[in-house]
């Protein structure tokens, strides 16, 4: 089964008490929230979100930061694309812009990220964006 959601921005409360079953997968459309901090709040999260029994298959918002841009991730094949993953949390998948998946017999392409409405008021106070 393919569930579809979006902009969780780290808030994965609605998932953990669903019984998914194995080969579930759900597509974030961007800004999941699991790469914002860059430290050990993200290890915390990712550690919940490889408890569940499903596959996260995020495509990157513009609020997080790009997986290819962290060293922990490494590029493989999946859902006949390339996509990130990091060894130790092998359920949280992270799409590459520009590729196309087939995912449940569904081929899905990728375009991540959008434009920041609130890019300057965020860079201004120092904020993350």
């Amino acid at each position: 089964m393919i569930y579809i959601t979006g902009d969780t921005h780290r808030d994965f409360r609605r998932l953990y008490n669903n019984e998914f079953k194995e080969g579930d997968t759900i597509i974030i459309l961007g800004d999941a929230g699991i790469n914002y901090f860059l430290d050990d709040r993200d290890i915390t999260l990712k550690d919940n979100l490889n408890k569940l029994n499903v596959k996260l298959f995020c495509i990157r918002g513009n609020h997080e930061e790009r997986p290819e841009y962290i060293d922990s991730y490494e590029e493989i094949e999946m859902f006949s694309g390339k996509v990130m993953i990091e060894k130790d949390y092998p359920n949280l998948i992270f799409a590459k812009d520009g590729e196309i998946y087939n995912i449940d017999g569904k081929s899905v392409l990728v375009i991540g990220g959008a434009y920041s409405v609130d890019k300057d008021y965020r860079i201004m106070y120092g904020y993350r964006w």
